[in-house]
């Protein structure tokens, strides 16, 4: 069986799908507008153009078919007048309302959780991030397969586990069977690649160096900054800054594969940077268990950089939803440098950057702020590191080698029987080389 079915593969150069938006506000929503408009960017992200937003406010969702019976025959209307070739739903559809409002309204139905699957899906590059965009696909789409086969015949006869079903029940089983066992080997598939990851993060953490991670709403800036670091900061040569940048795009969910550069900057502590894959809210639970592997790379990072495009009327919510899904993921009490991004759209360039105690106010597009960004991450670095000083003979060449790659060295005495050094020393170190201590 072909799951693509559910899924509507869009064609970037074919006329874009004119979509209806609708949603049900039940009161639950601090902001159920910024939930609309976050729909609409989702469905612009899918090469969709929305036609009509619509909603309807009830207490409760109707079971059969998440809105009023009225306000269905409504959508339907709408949709017919205005050309539309697909409905969306901003609330997740269960296998049953899907299957209703399928029947009433003769179009193609999306709802949030699909609309969202089916950016990833289009969007992911690395074998890694495939197979977890299809592994929630497929868990998406298991138990939605009832009534995907209604035009066929359910009569049947004779005997045995399937001559007694109907063409309908015969496919469907054989459907089912099929993703249970296709899921089945993605997931082993994906923990094969996790145990990979597992080592790389290993020897990452073995060779000692440090991890910052970029973390944040989607279109936030995420891969901006990281752009800018690798032109800015890194040592390299043009043309490998270039080979090193990420794609970026001001769109929602602009890339989803995990990115992983060294950044060098000279006189400094090099470290590891990572781009993650973009929160938004109400992110579907399908998608949060498929990517927990990926999202763990915070939970190992020595500093999380939380990027907040600062020119969004709601960025305080999102920032707040950014801090709920790292709460999950055990990475709240790592130290935090808050990225306020995109300032130069409120602020005159000259008063950028604005420094308030862990906040920046900058610009990763025009690169403003990039050395003071630089300087709050090395402060956070030195909060690791114990000023000492240590005498080393020359028979233990070794231990100075590493101290002399890996410490803070600020000063070095050559003497008769060895080497006298004032530096920084990460808290391990200091343990490690104890016995040289002065």
């Amino acid at each position: 069986m072909s799951e693509e079915r559910f899924y509507m593969d869009i064609n970037e150069e074919e006329r874009k799908e004119r979509a209806v938006l609708v949603g049900l506000d039940m009161n639950q929503l601090d902001n159920f507008e910024l939930y609309m408009e976050e729909l609409r960017q989702l469905a612009k992200a899918c090469n969709m153009e929305v036609v009509c937003v619509m909603v309807q406010n009830l207490e409760v969702p109707n079971k059969a078919t998440l809105i009023g019976p009225g306000k269905v025959e409504e959508v339907k209307q709408t949709a017919e007048a205005l050309e539309a070739d697909i409905v969306i739903f901003a609330q997740t559809l269960s296998p049953s309302q899907l299957r209703n409002l399928q029947n009433k309204l003769q179009l193609p139905i999306m709802d949030r959780t699909s609309l969202i699957l089916e950016i990833f899906y289009k969007r992911a590059r690395t074998r890694e991030a495939k197979i977890q965009v299809e592994v929630a696909r497929l868990q998406y789409t298991l138990p939605r397969l009832v009534g995907l086969h209604d035009a066929l015949s359910r009569q049947g006869g004779g005997s045995g586990s399937m001559s007694n079903k109907g063409a309908g029940e015969k496919k469907l089983e054989l459907d089912r069977r099929y993703l249970e066992n296709r899921l089945a080997q993605l997931r082993r598939e994906l923990k094969e690649l996790e145990a990979n990851r597992v080592v790389q993060r290993k020897r990452r953490e073995k060779n000692g160096t440090f991890q910052v991670a970029l973390v944040g709403y989607t279109n936030a800036g995420k891969s901006t900054l990281m752009n800018a670091f690798i032109e800015t900061v890194n040592k390299s040569d043009t043309f490998d800054k270039e080979e090193k940048k990420v794609f970026e795009k001001d769109m929602l969910f602009a890339t989803l594969d995990t990115t992983v550069r060294r950044i060098e900057p000279e006189g400094k502590i090099p470290f590891l940077l990572t781009d993650t894959v973009g929160f938004v809210s109400h992110l579907p639970h399908a998608l949060v268990e498929a990517f927990h592997s990926t999202l763990e790379e915070t939970s190992n990072a020595d500093v999380l950089l939380h990027v907040v495009d600062v020119s969004d009327v709601n960025h305080e919510e999102q920032l707040e939803i950014t801090k709920e899904v790292l709460k999950e993921l055990d990475s709240a009490a790592i130290p935090a440098i808050y990225v306020y991004n995109k300032a130069d759209i409120l602020f005159h360039k000259e008063e950028l950057p604005k420094i308030i105690g862990n906040k920046i106010y900058m610009s990763a597009s025009n690169r403003i702020g990039m050395g003071e960004l630089m300087e709050m991450i090395q402060n956070l670095f030195m909060k690791n590191y114990i000023s000492c000083e240590l005498f080393i003979p020359y028979k233990d060449g070794a231990a100075y080698s590493y101290l002399k790659q890996n410490a803070q060295l600020e000063q070095e005495e050559y003497e008769e029987n060895g080497i006298r050094v004032k530096g920084k020393l990460l808290k391990e170190d200091y343990m490690r080389y104890g016995e040289y201590k002065i």
